[in-house]
C-alpha cells in the first residue's frame, strides 16, 4: 500500500493500548458493549461516533492519560444521558450556535457523572481545565470573538459544575464577563436547574448559543478597525477548525485514510474490474531464481538468530490460545472418575487399592488454519527483510504447534495499469472503469506444506521486485474463498500492510477512495458471515478503519518477543477488536 508525500506518524503500541483502555472505560460506564477505537476514531460497531463538543477534539497538548480518560468518560457520559435524535432535532443550524449549543450539552451530561465515582469527576474536571489552558496559553483568547467564546465557555462550566472559574485566567474574562452577565443571568440559572432534563434545559442551551452567536455577528458588523480585525484573525482561523462539523478527523496523521467514493455510489455500491483477463495466480519460489533464493535464505536466517526469539515458548503460546481440548483415549490406575471392570479382581485381592478407577484423557489439539496475507505494495519494500522474518518465525511456531498455516501475498502485474490501461484507453476511457490494473496473487506457502519445506519459497519475500501496488479487497477475498476450501473449523485470516489499498491507474480514474472502500465493504461482508476472522497488522499505521481486530507495530524496532506474545493475543481474538 502506497502512502501519500507525507508519511504518517508511526501509530505505537502504547497508543494503541490507551485507546484500547478508553474504550474499555466507555463500554463499562455507558453500557454499550460496541464501542471500539477503529482508525483512531470511536465507533459504534461500523459507524463512527461524532464528537462534536469543543474541548473533546483531538489536541496535541492533551495527550496525557486523565485528559484522555476524561475525553472517553466524557463520551460515555453523552452515549449515557443524550437522546441523540431530540439532540439533532433541535440543534441550530448556524455554527457558531451549534457550537456553543454542542459544548453545552456535552457539559450537562458532565455534571450527571455519580457522586461515587470520584475518578470519573476528576478525570472530567481536568479535561476541561487542561483544554482551557491550552486554549489561553495559545492566545486564541486574545482577539474579541475568541475572548468572548472562552468567557462563555468558562461561565457556563461554573454555573453548571457550582464551581468557580478558573482562576488563572478569571481576572483575564473578569470585563468581559460582567458585559455579557446580564443578557445570559437567567438562562445560566436556568442551565443548573433543569440538567436532569435534557429538553428543558435545551431551552436554556439554544437561547445562549443563538445570544452568543447574535453578540458575534454585531461585534463583526461593527469592527470598522482593521488592526482589530487583524487580532482576531488567527481566532477565526481555529474557529473555522471547531465548527467543521461535517469533518471526519481525517487530520489525524496515524490512522488508515478512509472516505467515501463518489465513483462507488454512482455505481449503486457495486465494485466493477474493467478486465480479469490478465489476472493472474503466481507459486512465488518460482518467480525468483533458485540460487537467489537459498541467498535470500541464508541472509533471513542470520537476522533471525541475531534476535534470540523464543520459538518455542512462542508455540506454547499459540497452542494455549488456539488449540482446543481433544479426547485422546483413557488414562487408567487412577484414584478417581469411572470405575475399571477389569480392575475389581484387585479389590478382592488388596482392598486397600484404591487405583480401580479410569478418566478420560483429552489432549490440546488445534483445528485451525492461520493465514499470513502480505501487502506487496511498492511501499512494503522497506519492510521485507523484517516482514519475511517475522513471518518466518510465526509460521514456524504455529508448525510446531500443529496448526495449519497459508503465506499469500498480492500485488498488480504493473505500474499504472499495465495492460488492463492500454485496453481502456483504446476504447476511449469510458467513464469510471472500476479496478484497472492486472492483478498478481502469489502463494509462498500452502496449507499442506510444512514450514520446514516451506523455507527457500518463504524467502521470496525479499525479491524487491514483486513489490508494485495493491487492490486489498480482491485479495482479501481470494485468501477468504481457498480457507473455506480447507477443512479445519476454525479460519484465522492476518493480514500485514502498511496503508490503504493504493492503484494510481484505478484511482485517477475513479477516485481515491474507491479501493479504500470497496476493502471495507469487503472485511464486513466476511466478518458478518463468520466463517473467517480478519485481523490487520498495522506497520506504523492504525488499520482499524478496515479491520475491526487489528495491531499496529513499527518495524524493525518492535521485533521482539513482546510483539509475538501480542500477535498470539491478536490471533486468539483478544486485540483492538
Amino acid at each position: 500500500m502506497s502512502t501519500e508525500a507525507t508519511a504518517p506518524a508511526p501509530y505505537t503500541r502504547e497508543q494503541q493500548e490507551t485507546d484500547e483502555l478508553c474504550a474499555g472505560a466507555i463500554r463499562a460506564l455507558s453500557g454499550v458493549s460496541s464501542i471500539r477505537y477503529r482508525g483512531r476514531r470511536l465507533h459504534d460497531g461500523h459507524r463512527p461516533l461524532s464528537i462534536h463538543a469543543a474541548h473533546l477534539q483531538p489536541d496535541a497538548a492533551l495527550q496525557d492519560l486523565p485528559s484522555l480518560r476524561g475525553a472517553a468518560d466524557s463520551v460515555a457520559l453523552r452515549l449515557l444521558h443524550t437522546d441523540a435524535a431530540l439532540h439533532k432535532s433541535l440543534c441550530p443550524v448556524e455554527p457558531v450556535a451549534r457550537l456553543v449549543f454542542e459544548l453545552l450539552e456535552q457539559l450537562r451530561v458532565e455534571t450527571l457523572a455519580p457522586d461515587q465515582h470520584a475518578g470519573v469527576i476528576n478525570n472530567l474536571r481536568h479535561r476541561f481545565t487542561a483544554w482551557s489552558h491550552a486554549f489561553y496559553d495559545s492566545g486564541l483568547a486574545e482577539g474579541a470573538s475568541g475572548l468572548l467564546l472562552y468567557t462563555v465557555f468558562q461561565m457556563c462550566w461554573s454555573r453548571l459544575t457550582a464551581r468557580p472559574v478558573l482562576e488563572k485566567t478569571e481576572d483575564f474574562i473578569e470585563a468581559t464577563r460582567w458585559s455579557v452577565s446580564s443578557a445570559l443571568s437567567g438562562d445560566l440559572a436556568g442551565l443548573r436547574r433543569h440538567r436532569l432534563a435534557q429538553a428543558a434545559f435545551a431551552r436554556h442551551a439554544l437561547a445562549i448559543a443563538h445570544a452568543v452567536d447574535g453578540m458575534l455577528k454585531e461585534a463583526q458588523a461593527a469592527q470598522d478597525d482593521q488592526q482589530n480585525a487583524a487580532d482576531d484573525a488567527k481566532a477565526q482561523a481555529v474557529f473555522k477548525l471547531l465548527l467543521d462539523f461535517d469533518s471526519d478527523n481525517d487530520h489525524l496523521p496515524d490512522a488508515a485514510p478512509l472516505g467515501e467514493s463518489r465513483a462507488f455510489s454512482d455505481g449503486d455500491g457495486a465494485y466493477r474490474t474493467y478486465s480479469t483477463a490478465y489476472d493472474r495466480e503466481e507459486n512465488a519460489g518460482e518467480l525468483v531464481r533458485r540460487a537467489l533464493l537459498l541467498e535470500y535464505r541464508e541472509r533471513m536466517d542470520a537476522r533471525i538468530a541475531s534476535l534470540g526469539i523464543n520459538t518455542a515458548r512462542l508455540a506454547r503460546h499459540f497452542t494455549q490460545r488456539l488449540a482446543a481440548p481433544q479426547r485422546d483415549g483413557w488414562s487408567f490406575g487412577e484414584e478417581e472418575g469411572t470405575i475399571d471392570g477389569r480392575r475389581l479382581a484387585q479389590l478382592i485381592s488388596s482392598p486397600s487399592e484404591r487405583r480401580l478407577f479410569r478418566k478420560e484423557q483429552f489432549l490440546p489439539q488445534a483445528d485451525c488454519l492461520v493465514t499470513f496475507l502480505v501487502d506487496c505494495s511498492g511501499s512494503m519494500k522497506t519492510h521485507a527483510e523484517s516482514v519475511a522474518v517475522l513471518l518466518d518465525i510465526l509460521l514456524r511456531a504455529l508448525d510446531q504447534a500443529g496448526i495449519t498455516t497459508e503465506l499469500l501475498g498480492f500485488t498488480t502485474g504493473a505500474w499504472n495499469g499495465g495492460r488492463v490501461r492500454r485496453d481502456w484507453m483504446r476504447a476511449r476511457s469510458p467513464a469510471q472503469p472500476g479496478r484497472l490494473n492486472e492483478l498478481v496473487h502469489m502463494l509462498f506457502k500452502d496449507g499442506d506444506t510444512s514450514w520446514r519445506r516451506a523455507r527457500p519459497d518463504i524467502a521470496a519475500l525479499l525479491k524487491a521486485d514483486l513489490y508494485r501496488e495493491g487492490v486489498d479487497s480482491e485479495a482479501v477475498d481470494w485468501a477468504c474463498q481457498r480457507m473455506l476450501a480447507r477443512p479445519e473449523r476454525r479460519r484465522i485470516l492476518l493480514v500485514v500492510s502498511d496503508g490503504c489499498p493504493m492503484d494510481t491507474a484505478t484511482n485517477l480514474a475513479n477516485d481515491e477512495f474507491y479501493l479504500a472502500q470497496h476493502l471495507k465493504q469487503v472485511v464486513a461482508r466476511r466478518e458478518a458471515q463468520g466463517a473467517v476472522e480478519i485481523c490487520g497488522l498495522g506497520l506504523g499505521l492504525d488499520l482499524g478503519a478496515y479491520y475491526s481486530r487489528s495491531l499496529a507495530t513499527t518495524l524493525p524496532a518492535s521485533l521482539n518477543n513482546a510483539l509475538f506474545s501480542e500477535i498470539a493475543q491478536l490471533l486468539a481474538g483478544r486485540g483492538n477488536r
